[in-house]
């Protein structure tokens, strides 16, 4: 019996036990098949539409991303644009509402100097027609003395004779004439 144990202890012995036995691994190899052909008939088809779907939605996405970019420089440059549209439209205005000023300040100026020159053409009218009837009427009031005066050292009335209006305005004359004559209408005095 010993000799019997020592036998089957040498028989298990030789086994290794990192080797399995012939039916496990024919019926685990039929089990991998089965599951691999599952897979390779149902799931990786599945799984490549759906990597596919993925992939596209991703390229759609980013194609999306590039339109919507290229839309957003498209939109900034029309805003440069039309800003700087905006500023020289603006500084053409500026300009023009400068040259208006201008314009305008040269308008009133232009007016202001022909209104000046109008009311001193008319002031110089009214003083010289004030005074031709203040001359108009010394010259009356002169010779209706001189001639009261010439009468009272006369004696006689020379109020209605003609020939005494011509002296008064003859003397009249000559005073003009020496008022002229001197400079500054001075006369020669004391």
């Amino acid at each position: 019996m010993l000799h019997s144990v020592i036998a089957a202890a040498a028989a298990v012995e030789t086994k290794n036990p990192l080797i399995p036995e012939i039916y496990d691994i024919i019926w685990s190899s039929l089990c991998f098949l089965v599951i691999l052909f599952f897979f390779w008939r149902v799931v990786l088809p599945k799984m490549k539409v759906l990597l596919d779907e993925r992939s596209a939605a991703i390229e759609g996405n980013i194609a999306k991303a590039g339109a919507a970019q290229a839309e957003a420089e498209a939109a900034r440059e029309e805003y440069t644009a039309r800003l700087s549209e905006a500023r020289a439209e603006a500084g053409k205005i500026r300009d023009q509402a400068r040259l208006d000023a201008l314009l305008i300040g040269t308008e009133l100026k232009d007016a202001a100097t022909a209104d000046a020159a109008r009311i001193h053409g008319q002031a110089t009218a009214q003083i010289e027609a004030e005074r031709q009837a203040a001359v108009v009427s010394l010259r009356a009031e002169v010779g209706s003395l001189a001639i009261d005066l010439a009468s009272g050292v006369i004696g006689e009335s020379l109020k209605d004779d003609a020939k005494a209006a011509g002296i008064v305005d003859r003397f009249l004359a000559d005073l003009e004439a020496a008022e002229s004559a001197t400079p500054n209408g001075v006369t020669g005095g004391k």
